[in-house]
């Protein structure tokens, strides 16, 4: 493949939840094939360590946003800042952090307009906000990290499964709405070795009254690859949905999850 179907020089990408996991994986991947950066999140001090590598990795500039999602006044002044002084934004990666863990028949109508406001409103707002300056240019690429759940179900996530389903069919409607050169895609994690992750190990190791490892030894029975996959996977993935090589795919959910779907 050239390389210049790989670079992402001149363009400049939005990674929310950027701070770990794969949004950070997914930033320093761009930051590599020579994109201009804005991560956000809500932990300042990790955006600033952040910043150092994407710059050592080889991104031309960087900067950070230290803003919460769900305050939907607080982000709406942060991007207007952002495109009025650095100009139009052409790849928006939207991630965050899941719902916690539980059974759907737990969950509260809180619970469900928490997680929407953080996935589904939150993105909403930044596609619509973004999406002027990326017909502008010609370029658009919007990401959404997501989850397996959308094909399949995942037990004891109840309210994530919910929310990822319905951010799944946002973006496809998405798909046949954008202009020409938009493009919109999902990337669906399988089990990666991330914080969170490793947060609702503990959790449902509580729940169920068993060792955190059964929990993991569990997952792991379902996935041929028999390993966790690594963020830096995930990011490679994303960074590849976010180049001119990926400007015909349109509208798919990637599973990157070591062969773990039963479906086709």
């Amino acid at each position: 493949m050239s390389r210049r179907l790989l670079d992402l020089g001149g363009r400049h990408a939005l990674v929310c939840g950027a701070s770990s996991g794969i949004g950070r994986a997914a930033a320093l991947a761009m930051a590599s094939m020579g994109a201009e950066l804005t991560v956000l999140a809500r932990n300042r001090g990790r955006l600033d360590s952040l910043l150092k590598e994407m710059s050592a990795a080889g991104s031309p500039q960087v900067r950070a946003l230290a803003v919460d999602l769900e305050e939907e006044e607080s982000l709406a002044k942060a991007v207007d800042c952002l495109l009025t002084d650095h100009g139009p934004i052409h790849i928006l990666i939207n991630n965050s952090g899941g719902p916690p863990s539980g059974p759907l028949l737990a969950a509260e109508a809180g619970d469900f307009l928490k997680a929407l406001r953080r996935h589904l409103f939150a993105s909403h707002f930044l596609v619509r906000a973004l999406l002027p300056g990326m017909q502008e240019q010609g370029y658009g690429r919007i990401i959404n990290i997501i989850s397996t759940s959308v094909k399949e179900p995942i037990p004891g996530l109840g309210v994530s499964n919910t929310v990822r389903g319905a951010m799944a069919s946002w973006a496809k409607t998405l798909s046949k709405e954008l202009p020409a050169g938009v493009t919109i895609n999902n990337v669906l994690p399988g089990f990666t070795a991330t914080e969170r992750l490793e947060s609702l190990k503990q959790q449902m190791a509580s729940q169920r009254e068993i060792e955190p490892e059964a929990v993991e030894q569990g997952w792991l029975s379902t996935v041929p690859e028999k390993r966790l996959g690594l963020p830096e996977e995930l990011g490679a993935a994303v960074a590849f949905l976010a180049s001119p090589a990926a400007a015909y795919i349109r509208g798919v959910s990637l599973p990157v999850d070591g062969g773990r779907l039963n479906s086709i």
